[in-house]
């Protein structure tokens, strides 16, 4: 394998017809590896974040492409140097985007990153947890001084099939119908947007709104939240619609979007990515419906999966539990390198998961405070 690195996803002479081929080529790629979700990644890097992009080629061939991020992250209030896919935190699963074929060439690759990106930490999260997919990152923990895999969220997952043609049973149709109801007595409305290019724009702009003023505007934790996010999000937003896998169903009510279902649709399966909803009209339980309607939807249109994309690792309370038929598991690799940073800061993390149950235990163990008289 020939190992170059470019800059930019959008410079000139990116390979992005290559590229295209390489992400079709692998199976487990998602909407968050396809270029325009990424070049909005890059258009929001914030001062101290660089890019840089390995690519690999077997002849005139592209068989390796790895956007990866660097920057200085602090540790115990130390800073250390750290390379991540491009994306984090907000791509909720990634593919390594490398033929089958070039698994041999893998030690080659961590060898040229370790040696142009001198790092304590190269650190990939939100990778799937399939014992096919994890050659390449075993490969990479065996030359490592120190690593971990550890889950990192068991996304609910429903294949959709002639079933969901039929209304739910128990407490999941009793909640369906209320909702149904209590929107129908105020004459709203659910909406199917296919977005394009064109009219993306206008779309991004009235569900930010409503996230804005939803409780995840209020907390600061939505997609688009600040202006690096909202920033993220244009970009990335349509350049998938531009790539037709944007998916939005909307709950309108005199005219105006009150809650929405935001997807992104590759390869037969919807990864429902947000959902915001106005305060005011919280009372009418449209989270149900509108994940029903993407059940609908893919029934008319052939989809085979419906996705929760990502979720708590623990005590999550997405709406596909009600439903889900599996799950994925996606995993957060961490490899700390041999240099003097790798072995302090993994040292360092060592002594923290030694010390954590123990004060776990104390303070479970310690008796509350009583308030004074």
């Amino acid at each position: 394998m020939r190992l170059q690195w470019c800059r930019s996803l959008a410079a000139a002479d990116f390979p992005r017809d290559d590229y295209e081929a390489l992400r079709q080529r692998v199976e487990q790629a998602t909407p968050f590896n396809r270029l325009g979700w990424l070049q909005g990644a890059e258009g929001a890097l914030s001062p101290g974040q660089d890019l840089h992009v390995l690519l690999g080629w077997d002849g005139p061939r592209l068989v390796l492409c790895l956007p990866l991020l660097d920057c200085r992250e602090r540790r115990a209030g130390l800073p250390f140097r750290v390379v991540r896919h491009l994306g984090y935190p907000l791509a909720d699963r990634i593919a390594l985007l490398i033929d089958a074929g070039q698994q041999a060439a893998l030690d080659e690759v961590l060898q040229c990153i370790r040696r142009d990106l001198p790092h304590a930490l190269l650190q990939l999260s939100e990778l799937p947890a399939e014992p096919t997919q994890r050659a390449p990152y075993e490969a990479w923990a065996q030359a490592s001084w120190f690593a971990e895999r550890r889950p990192s969220c068991r996304a609910p997952v429903h294949q959709i099939g002639e079933d969901d043609r039929r209304e739910p049973s128990g407490d999941l149709r009793y909640k369906l119908r209320k909702a149904r109801r209590r929107c129908e007595e105020i004459g709203a409305r659910v909406v199917r947007v296919c977005p394009d290019a064109s009219s993306a724009p206008a779309l991004i702009e009235a569900i930010a709104e409503v996230e804005q003023r939803s409780w995840k505007g209020d907390e600061g934790v939505g997609i688009f939240s600040g202006a690096q996010r909202r920033h993220w999000m244009d970009q990335a937003l349509r350049g998938l619609a531009a790539e037709n896998c944007l998916r939005v169903v909307l709950l309108e009510h005199e005219g105006r979007v009150i809650s929405y279902r935001l997807g992104l649709f590759d390869q037969g399966r919807l990864y429902d990515y947000n959902l915001a909803f106005l305060p005011e009209y919280a009372a009418l339980g449209a989270g149900r419906m509108l994940l029903d309607e993407w059940l609908r939807w893919g029934l008319e249109e052939g989809w085979q999966w419906l996705d929760a994309s990502r979720v708590r690792l623990r005590g999550s309370n997405h709406q596909l539990h009600e439903r889900q038929t599996g799950e994925v598991e996606h995993l957060r690799w961490s490899f700390y390198s041999r240099r003097p940073s790798g072995l302090a800061l993994g040292l360092a993390y060592g002594a923290w998961r030694q010390l954590k149950p123990h004060l776990q235990r104390w303070r479970q163990a310690a008796p509350s405070a009583e308030p004074s008289p």
